[in-house]
């Protein structure tokens, strides 16, 4: 019997209230300011997002993204509109932490083509696993200090400083706001 490979997951604890998080993740248009390679979130649906993405070797891609399920303060599902099989999966556990005023937050994703499309974005500089640490690790960030200094993983230039390992900075794209959650 063959084992299906895991999928790409990270977990990070967050020192905000649960309800803080979540609704802050909830706002789809709340993640360009801590997905590494996702400039622009616009809603185009009641549950359906356009994702404009900068990726590899500079190139701009554009996404959709549909929200799948929703459960407050605990879960979201959302998926890529592309046909099934070719679509990436993402599941967001919002937990309350070991102590009072602290969020639990657990991502998997899952992509294409399994082992092989892992493999394929590792090849092309973007390894699943450490970009979903990366990004929680800067939503962290983002919700704790109000600021993003993480540039691991990320699009060089966008979050302020160039991402570690890439002198490159694109012009054109948003550097992140400074300001705190809302």
């Amino acid at each position: 019997m063959r084992r299906s490979p895991s999928p790409a997951e990270a977990r990070v604890t967050i020192e905000r209230r649960v309800a803080d998080v979540f609704h802050f993740y909830r706002d789809f248009q709340n993640l360009p300011r801590f997905l590494g390679d996702v400039m622009a979130s616009e809603q185009v649906g009641p549950a359906t997002f356009r994702w404009t993405i900068r990726g590899p070797l500079g190139v701009r891609l554009s996404s959709t993204v549909r929200l799948t399920e929703e459960r407050t303060n605990e879960l979201l599902r959302y998926e890529t509109t592309t046909p099934p099989g070719m679509r990436t999966h993402w599941t967001v556990e919002f937990r309350p932490g070991s102590e009072p005023g602290r969020t639990e937050v657990h991502e998997v994703l899952k992509t294409p083509f399994g082992r092989l499309g892992r493999l394929a974005l590792t090849l092309v500089g973007k390894p699943p696993g450490a970009e979903v640490a990366a990004n929680l690790r800067r939503l962290k960030q983002l919700l704790e200090t109000g600021e993003v200094t993480d540039t691991e993983h990320a699009v060089a230039g966008k979050f302020g400083r160039p991402a570690v390992g890439d002198r490159r900075c694109g012009p054109g794209w948003p550097q992140s706001s400074s300001r705190g959650p809302s």
